[in-house]
């Protein structure tokens, strides 16, 4: 019973939080502060979800098996943030190069060659990410 408990209240902390920002949003509150709460409230569920876990299975007193399947999913979550950041930075850095990147070339056709490196190194990111995170499960 306690583990569907753990399993709804990040749920229910991310709908108060979404509901208490709009709220304040229609009050006429800013919509900086707005998105920092939701920032925050997103890393404080985050937390819950990793500590959580790793706090039931030390309390457990369990097994090697189940220090392994805590390694186990550990490295997936590891996997699954390496690519996740990687491409939200890829994303970041290809949404402000490759409109410059049309501009020049718009301005002058030369110079397409020197500008869409700018862009395949911020898609490059993203791929040495997923590189990483293939590298992290073919390891477990």
């Amino acid at each position: 019973m306690l583990q569907y408990l753990f399993m709804f209240i990040p749920a229910a902390f991310l709908v108060i939080s979404v509901l208490l920002c709009m709220r304040a949003y229609n009050k006429g509150k800013s919509p900086k502060r707005a998105v920092l709460t939701q920032i925050c409230s997103f890393c404080a569920v985050a937390a819950f979800c990793l500590i959580c876990p790793i706090v039931a299975h030390a309390a457990d007193a369990g097994s090697a098996a189940q220090a392994a399947s805590s390694a186990t999913g550990l490295g997936y979550i590891s996997a699954g943030l390496s690519t996740g950041l990687s491409c939200i930075g890829g994303g970041i850095a290809v949404g402000g190069s490759a409109p410059a990147a049309i501009g020049a070339t718009s301005e002058d056709p030369k110079n397409f060659g020197k500008s869409i490196i700018f862009v395949a190194l911020g898609e490059g990111c993203a791929l040495y990410g997923m590189l990483i995170s293939i590298m992290i499960i073919t390891s477990l």
